[in-house]
């Protein structure tokens, strides 16, 4: 692991967002799927499994059966030719995954491996192999391969659903928004970072269709760093988090679009706690980091952990 190169990892994301959105236009990646599914079974690890369960939960809302499992579960659906199984893992290595998908491989249930390595051993595993088109991460830290996944499972529930969106434009309008970010980081960061630098660690909100920003926001600053971060969904947050304003020098970044915003930050106002708004305007929020196309909701999904992976990598560098 190495803080340049991530770093340099980052700043490549709208060039590799551009590949994927060129290879979506191209051909369906799930083109090759069987008609008769009626369960989708996601199986991964850490960032595999934060996007796994915002796919799920869209499934769900759309009417299709569906499941994101940590891949480690010793417990899990049995095999079904009608449940499709997708493992998710950038270095198609993960132990854990390797071990969940040997249930169901050989033609026990169709398996469509999401992976950046084509030729890993989940690849060989697999009926269906998705190619991430994420490029080498030589940082080591999964961060293109996580926005890759998010788009590719938006592309699966179009596949699934039957709704023709095109994925493709949305990926192109998170290249732009990510470019924005980016360009512009000498305004929005320094300020940022002081916000957050507090002694009592980073916490991350976000409603639950896009509480994978969290976990990944917090992932970030524990991987890079190695700072304490935590992830919450926004209403649960007043059930869970909320304890912590009391006692501690609270920071956080909230990821808006919960209809539990408001309950949150009436805390956050009567307790002084700092928190820094992703993406919209939140009324008393100290500060708000704004992007171009951040009022679509699917655009932040693809977009918004930028943030908070640039300040890892701002104070992973720093040391």
């Amino acid at each position: 692991m190495n803080p340049e190169l991530y770093l340099s990892d980052l700043e490549a994301k709208p060039a590799a967002l551009a590949a994927l959105a060129e290879a979506l236009e191209t051909a369906d990646p799930f083109g090759a799927l069987p008609g008769d599914v009626e369960r989708v079974l996601f199986l991964g690890m850490g960032s595999s499994r934060y996007a796994a369960g915002v796919a799920a939960l869209r499934l769900r809302a759309a009417g299709v059966d569906a499941y994101a499992e940590y891949a480690s579960a010793s417990a899990a659906f049995p095999q079904d030719r009608r449940t499709l199984v997708v493992p998710i893992s950038a270095t198609g290595t993960s132990r854990e995954t390797l071990d969940a998908v040997a249930r169901y491989a050989g033609g026990a249930s169709p398996v469509a491996a999401l992976t950046n390595t084509p030729d890993s051993a989940l690849a060989r595993a697999a009926d269906l192999v998705i190619p991430m088109h994420a490029g080498v991460e030589a940082g080591g830290v999964s961060c293109r391969t996580f926005q890759h996944t998010l788009a590719l499972l938006l592309a699966l529930e179009s596949r699934l659903t039957g709704s023709g969106r095109d994925v493709a434009a949305l990926v192109r309008r998170s290249a732009e928004a990510t470019a924005d970010l980016l360009e512009r980081r000498d305004e929005w960061l320094p300020p940022v970072l002081e916000l957050l630098d507090g002694p009592h660690g980073v916490y991350a909100i976000a409603p639950a269709e896009r509480l994978s920003s969290a976990e990944q926001s917090a992932l970030m600053v524990r991987e890079g760093p190695r700072r304490p971060a935590d992830a919450c969904e926004t209403g649960d947050w007043a059930h869970v988090d909320v304890y912590l304003t009391k006692t501690l020098d609270y920071r956080a970044l909230l990821y808006p679009g919960s209809r539990y915003d408001e309950q949150a930050m009436d805390w956050v106002r009567e307790r002084g706690s700092t928190v820094v708004a992703v993406g919209a305007e939140v009324k008393d929020a100290t500060a708000a980091v704004r992007y171009v196309h951040d009022g679509d909701a699917d655009v932040r999904l693809l977009t918004e952990t930028l943030v908070a992976e640039l300040v890892a990598a701002s104070w992973w560098s720093a040391g």
